[in-house]
């Protein structure tokens, strides 16, 4: 079957489809020897060369790879910095003919969990407003809170950009004029969670990202530190935006099965639904206890 060839470039990681989109116009792309235009639609047997070198593309969910990166404060989302800080890419494993993409972005200032994929399509689709994956945070704030001040923002607040609002909120602890909550919103606007709270005169100070839909960041991705998808994961991670899902085959879910259940007999922890602070960053960093979430 034949597919749009912006779709198909996405897909092979060479970037968004948007971005493909821009290099096909520039006229950087070609097709059996032609220079390609918006709209040609792509058969697998093609040749297909972008800065006249070969792309190697594949079916759908045949070479598709997701990562879950723990960001650290201090590293910038761009690939290359001309200030030369550290960014977000840096500590990836290489890759050959493909790259990765992130999913989303975080300020040089705000830590946590961060996905990366070699499939453009699937980035296009988790980071689409239609799709309506929330994100969670952890914040620590600054600043006189009232109950006042949480309704404002579950009923939503006017910004530059828009009104917004956090579909949860729930005290995480904390005394005196530091606080800690966990907050829950459905998009990802630039510098968002900070602004909400200064809109009630309250400053935030930390800032991590815990969640992303249904991916929690594992105790596992220490700060720094990326952990890879198993196959079974990532079609669960495709199935919510309605991509083809990659074969799997018996023996790959047997041994799925295997390890979880030799895991549960030796005594072995289950996969966190939440973050655990004891072993994912600094001691500093952990809020006092002062009762469960209500929510994932």
């Amino acid at each position: 079957m034949d597919e749009k060839l912006q779709k198909v470039l996405a897909r092979a990681g060479q970037g968004s489809r948007r971005e493909m989109e821009t290099r096909i116009r520039e006229g950087r792309v070609q097709v059996n020897g032609e220079v390609a235009k918006l709209g040609d639609r792509v058969k697998i047997s093609d040749e297909i060369l972008m800065d006249g070198y070969p792309v190697k593309i594949s079916e759908a969910g045949e070479s598709r790879r997701v990562l879950i990166y723990n960001k650290p404060e201090g590293e910038v989302c761009t690939r290359k910095d001309p200030e030369g800080r550290p960014t977000i890419f840096d500590s990836l494993p290489k890759l050959r003919g493909e790259r990765w993409i992130a999913v989303g972005r975080l300020d040089i200032n705000t830590s946590g969990l961060l996905l990366f994929t070699t499939d453009g399509e699937l980035a296009n689709r988790l980071m689409h407003p239609s799709t309506e994956i929330d994100r969670e945070y952890l914040v620590r704030v600054m600043g006189e809170i009232t109950d006042e001040n949480i309704k404002n923002l579950k009923k939503g607040v006017f910004l530059e950009d828009g009104v917004a609002k956090f579909t949860d909120i729930v005290d995480g602890g904390g005394e005196g004029i530091n606080r800690w909550f966990y907050v829950c919103l459905m998009e990802g606007r630039n510098r968002e969670v900070r602004r909400m709270w200064e809109s009630q005169g309250a400053k935030v100070n930390r800032l991590k990202r815990v969640r992303f839909g249904p991916v929690f960041l594992p105790s596992k991705a220490k700060v720094g530190r990326f952990v890879e998808m198993d196959e079974l994961e990532v079609n669960g991670l495709c199935s919510l935006v309605n991509l083809p899902l990659k074969a799997i085959s018996a023996k790959t879910v047997q041994e799925k099965k295997d390890a979880k259940r030799q895991n549960s007999k030796t005594g072995g922890k289950k996969r966190p639904k939440g973050f655990d602070w004891q072993t994912s960053d600094k001691a500093e960093f952990k809020p006092k206890k002062s009762g469960k979430r209500t929510f994932r």
